[in-house]
């Protein structure tokens, strides 16, 4: 995601991520800092990362979320903005999906490819130990506009609690 002198390469579009989010790409930014803000329309936190001032650089940063932030959603918009300096500088929106949202005490995710006559609740069943595919959907919520209708060979993330 581009946006002027702000490239950003981690998180892509629809990542599934958890309570520390790691953010890397190339940027300039005026005093050499970019605000980093994580919302999902109701309950916004924010941060900070310093890159370099002067030419465009690589960079990498985190913002972690607390625990229980009070999101209502599973769709989380991170923002980074150059506004130090301009608060209508530039910025880029990044869409990313919140795995503590979609299962408590997410540790990560698998990847599943789909295969012949597997459907969500038969892929629940195997990895959850019940019929409960929500949680699949939301992780994929970029991918399964109905729950009904996935294909061979299609790759789904199967968020994890291995606690």
């Amino acid at each position: 995601m581009t946006s002027g002198n702000l490239d950003i390469q981690q998180p892509q579009p629809f990542d599934l991520v958890g309570s520390t989010i790691l953010i890397s790409g190339n940027a300039v930014a005026f005093e050499g800092t970019l605000t980093i803000r994580v919302s999902e329309g109701h309950d916004e936190y924010s941060s900070f990362t310093n890159v370099g001032s002067l030419a465009l650089r690589q960079f990498q940063g985190e913002i972690t979320i607390p625990d229980n932030p009070g999101f209502q959603l599973s769709r989380l918009f991170l923002t980074l903005a150059d506004d130090t300096g301009n608060e209508n500088g530039p910025s880029v929106i990044v869409p990313v999906l919140f795995g503590p949202k979609i299962v408590p005490g997410y540790t990560g995710y698998r990847n599943y490819t789909v295969k012949s006559g597997d459907t969500l609740t038969k892929i629940a069943r195997a990895e959850y130990g019940n019929d409960d595919f929500q949680p699949i959907v939301e992780a994929n919520q970029h991918l399964i506009s109905d729950p009904d209708l996935i294909f061979v060979g299609q790759v789904l993330r199967v968020p994890r609690n291995d606690t």
